[in-house]
Order: C-alpha cells, then sequence, then structure tokens
C-alpha cells in the first residue's frame, strides 16, 4: 500500500461554543475535559509541520472561544504551514482580526446558513448581522473573507438571495455543503434535504461560474460525475473525487484524537492520539485508516458498486454514505449521477416487455453507452425466468465486464455455464473475470479451454489470451497463441498484428 503525504488537515481545537446550531455535527457546547494544553498544541503543531501539511483549517466548536487559538495559528505558520480559521463570527472584532493577521492566517470562513430570519433561527438571535460586520471588516483590511453555507430545507430556496446579497459584500469565495443528520441536525432530520436537491446546489454554482459574480465552491459532499460539476472542478481528465480521508488529509479532535475526517468521529474510526503515539507514526501505520486506504469498488453496496464511475470516486464523500446510509461501504444517494441513473431505471421499469429492454440493451452497447445497458438489462433480469435467457446473461455478462465489475460479470457466465458447459462465450468472460479478479492461472486455464473450443467464427479467446499472457510477461506464449489463431482464421492475422508488433517490439 502506498501511502501518500498528507496535504492538509482540519483541527477541532475545542468543542466550545458561544452557540447551540440546529445543524451542529459535533453537538458543540461547552468545553470538553482534555482539551490540549497550549504546550501540547504547539508541540503538535510542530509534529504537522514535519509530516510537511501545506496548511490547517482550525476550527470547532468556536475557535476564537480558545484564549490561544491564535498562538496556535501562529506557531503553524512558522513552520511552513498555512493556518486557516472557520468562525461563526459573533466574537469577531478588530483585536481578532489583527491577531489573525499576525498569525499568518491565510483564508477566514465565516458560517451563514441563509438569510437573516433563518441564519438566526438555526444560530442565534443577531448573529447574522455580526457575521456581516465580520466579513466587512476583513474586508476593509484585505484579508481574504469566504463564507460557508450548510444547506438545508430552511434555506435550500434562500441561495439566490444569499448569494446576491454576498456579491454585493465583495465575497469573492462561497462555500457550500450539505447538512448531514449528525450530531444536533440528527435530531432535526426534517431538515437535511432530498437527495435529488444536489443537482439545485451544482446549477447555482455554475450559474455563479457562468455570471463570474462569485466564486461557489463545492464542498467534498456534492457531486459527482454531473458535466457542469466536473467543469467547475477542473478539467475531466483531472476530476477525481474520492474521499481524501486518511489519504491526503485527516483530521484532529480536541483531545488530540486522530481519525480520517472530523465529521466522521465514531470512536472506532479514531487512529490514535498524540498524547500515545507521534504523530507521523499514526499516519504511516499501514494499518491507520484502513476503513478508506483499502477502500475498491466491490466493497461499495447498491448502485455505486456496479457504477462506471466507482473506481474513479468510490463512492465519493464517505460521511454521505455513513449518515445517510448508515455505512462508509452504503451507496451514495446524494450523488448528482446516481439520481439520474434511478430515473432512467424507473424508465426501463415501466417497460413491461423482457424482448424490449434486451433490444435496448444491445443498442446501447452498441454505442457504447455502458451504464445504460446495464440498467436495461439488469431491469430484464428481475424479470420472472429472465435468468434462463442466455443472449440476456451473455449481454449482461459483457457489459459488467465493461464497466469494471467483474463480480456481476463473472456470475452472469457462471449461469450460463450451468446451461451450456461448453460455451465459449461464457467461458471466455468467466475466465477474463478471474484473472482480473486476481485468479490469474484459472483465467487462463479457462481462456485456453475457450480457444480449443472455438472456431474461425470467433477469435475473440485466442486475442484475450495473448493479451492476458503479455500482461504477465509470458510473450513467448502470447506470440505462440496468435501464431495458432493465424493458422485457424485468415482474418485473425489482420486482427491480431498490432498486437503482435507490439509483443515483437
Amino acid at each position: 500500500m502506498i501511502i501518500n503525504r498528507p496535504i492538509t488537515a482540519v483541527w477541532e481545537i475545542t468543542v466550545g461554543c458561544n452557540m447551540r446550531c440546529r445543524h451542529c455535527g459535533s453537538s458543540c457546547h461547552d468545553a470538553l475535559p482534555g482539551e490540549l494544553t497550549t504546550e501540547e498544541a504547539l508541540q503538535l503543531c510542530d509534529a504537522i509541520g514535519e509530516l510537511g501539511l501545506n496548511w490547517v483549517t482550525l476550527s470547532g466548536g468556536e475557535p476564537t472561544t480558545r484564549k490561544d487559538w491564535h498562538v496556535i495559528a501562529g506557531r503553524l505558520s512558522r513552520v511552513g504551514v498555512v493556518p486557516n480559521l472557520i468562525t461563526n463570527g459573533w466574537l469577531f472584532n478588530e483585536e481578532i482580526l489583527e491577531q489573525a493577521i499576525q498569525a499568518g492566517v491565510d483564508t477566514i470562513g465565516f458560517s451563514l446558513d441563509g438569510r437573516q430570519v433563518s441564519h438566526d433561527f438555526i444560530r442565534k438571535s443577531g448573529s447574522y448581522q455580526r457575521t456581516m460586520r465580520a466579513i466587512e471588516l476583513c474586508l476593509s483590511r484585505n484579508m481574504n473573507a469566504t463564507a460557508i453555507t450548510t444547506v438545508t430545507k430552511m434555506n435550500l430556496g434562500e441561495l439566490e438571495d444569499l448569494k446576491k446579497e454576498l456579491v454585493s459584500r465583495g465575497v469573492r469565495e462561497w462555500q457550500v455543503q450539505i447538512g448531514f443528520p449528525m450530531g444536533n441536525l440528527g435530531e432535526h432530520r426534517n431538515l437535511v434535504i432530498e437527495p435529488a436537491d444536489v443537482d439545485t446546489i451544482i446549477d447555482l454554482a455554475y450559474r455563479c461560474r457562468q455570471e463570474s459574480s462569485i466564486k461557489a465552491l463545492l464542498s467534498d459532499c456534492v457531486g459527482y460525475y454531473n458535466l457542469k460539476e466536473i467543469e467547475l472542478m477542473g478539467s475531466a481528465g483531472a476530476y477525481c473525487r474520492q474521499c481524501t480521508a486518511g489519504k491526503y488529509s485527516f483530521g484532529i479532535l480536541h483531545n488530540g484524537d486522530i481519525l480520517g475526517c472530523t465529521s466522521i468521529r465514531d470512536p472506532k474510526f479514531i487512529e490514535g492520539n498524540i498524547r500515545n503515539t507521534p504523530l507521523q507514526e499514526i499516519w504511516e501505520n499501514p494499518d491507520s485508516f484502513n476503513w478508506n486506504r483499502s477502500m475498491r469498488k466491490e466493497d461499495l453496496q447498491g448502485f455505486c458498486k456496479k457504477c462506471r464511475f466507482g473506481d474513479n470516486c468510490l463512492g465519493g464523500c464517505s460521511n454521505s454514505r455513513l449518515t445517510m446510509g448508515g455505512s462508509v461501504h452504503a451507496e451514495n444517494r446524494y450523488c448528482s449521477y446516481h439520481q439520474a441513473a434511478q430515473k432512467r431505471i424507473k424508465v426501463f421499469e415501466g417497460i413491461k416487455d423482457i424482448e424490449e429492454l434486451i433490444a435496448m440493451g444491445r443498442n446501447y452497447i452498441q454505442q457504447g453507452y455502458w451504464q445504460l445497458a446495464e440498467t436495461a438489462l439488469s431491469v430484464a433480469l428481475q424479470r420472472k425466468d429472465s435468468n434462463n435467457d442466455l443472449e440476456l446473461l451473455n449481454l449482461y455478462g459483457y457489459v459488467s465486464f465493461r464497466l469494471g465489475n467483474y463480480r456481476l460479470s463473472l456470475e452472469a457466465n457462471e449461469k450460463v455455464l450451468q446451461k451450456e458447459p461448453h460455451s465459449v462465450y461464457a467461458l471466455k468472460g468467466k475466465g477474463l473475470c478471474l484473472f482480473r479478479l486476481g485468479n490469474q492461472e484459472e483465467g487462463i486455464k479457462l481462456l485456453q479451454k475457450a480457444a480449443v473450443l472455438t472456431d474461425a467464427s470467433c477469435m475473440d479467446p485466442y486475442y484475450d489470451l495473448a493479451v492476458v499472457l503479455s500482461e504477465v510477461g509470458r510473450k513467448e506464449e502470447a506470440l505462440a497463441v496468435i501464431k495458432e489463431g493465424c493458422r485457424k482464421s485468415e482474418q485473425f492475422i489482420i486482427d491480431s498484428e498490432r498486437l503482435s508488433r507490439q509483443l515483437i517490439n
């Protein structure tokens, strides 16, 4: 396992807070016993610097209720780590701003959860005006000030108006994130937005980009594989929305506990405590953060397990899956692509004729629309006696393989082989699946068997066998397979020419 250098961390320096927000995921009240002392916090700053992080965000609770917050921020600056601050703005004044400037704070994020009535209801009466004054104060001193909005049903319809307000005040960046049912919001689940509302947030951010009005930053829980969101996040070639917990980032709790993400705070996700184990040792322990570092697409559940993008995003935000699905392996219903797929599934479920679904699946395959093909064929497979339809199983096995869903493809091929033990297509398919799943020798044996049984009308087993042999370094055997195939089929001489040249060169 490759352990990457961490880039960033979120550090809850205290859970003490002067507000009782209805959506607070940490259920913050008074400071808890066991908070790191100033000396311990400064030692941790040094360890963070040695680990090579680029920046750390200080949060809470309300971090400014801790009197030494700026001392911690200053120490981070001195060890080469950029400190940022997230605050509710209630205590913010000239003194705190000056402390931030002197400590080298780069950006101050202010929590702003709707227009005045909504914000004050969620947080505290009078807090909206205080936050706005704090933002204006920062901008007057050229301090980067970002608004951070936790989206709930209460403020979803106010986002456009809030955007206009922020623009009018000169705010340049605005982070939007989804409030999930944890902490206090777990007691107000009726405020959690619906999965389909994710597109509303993405559309808002996209309009901001088109208008060049304000840079709307989509948090890690807002996505995925929506064309507008891909454009917002950067070029498609570099696009990847995996959860970074324990891979490139981590969280620090008030008492020095280290976990992958401060939103995922169940004790079973705590990897250690800096009072007992050095930070670098926790990070570099191959068993640390194993729940995410070793995550694979096949570990996921529901639609995510067979999604065409599953290997890339691995289900996206882990906290979304945990809070809404009960497990970090649950499918992510708060995914734009997932929502689009569910709409398509409902359309297919309305088609009663299995043959029509199979025909649609075949047509999608010809166009290379693998996910649509899988969806249509999957609905067909759920119908009575469909598992006896060998054409349907062969098509589903092929599509699943193209999507990287090797276990699903394996199951389909095995069902065919139960009916037709010498099916060349199913033997080839099963062999390829086993090879991709790590059972290379058994996979090669099945491909060899398929090659023996096939004739000149289907030379795929020869080609696929040559490919997998070349992948495991058995080049001479691969060339021998190509030579044998060329004796069986003149067309195969043409079809295998490029692969043959690659092996020879």
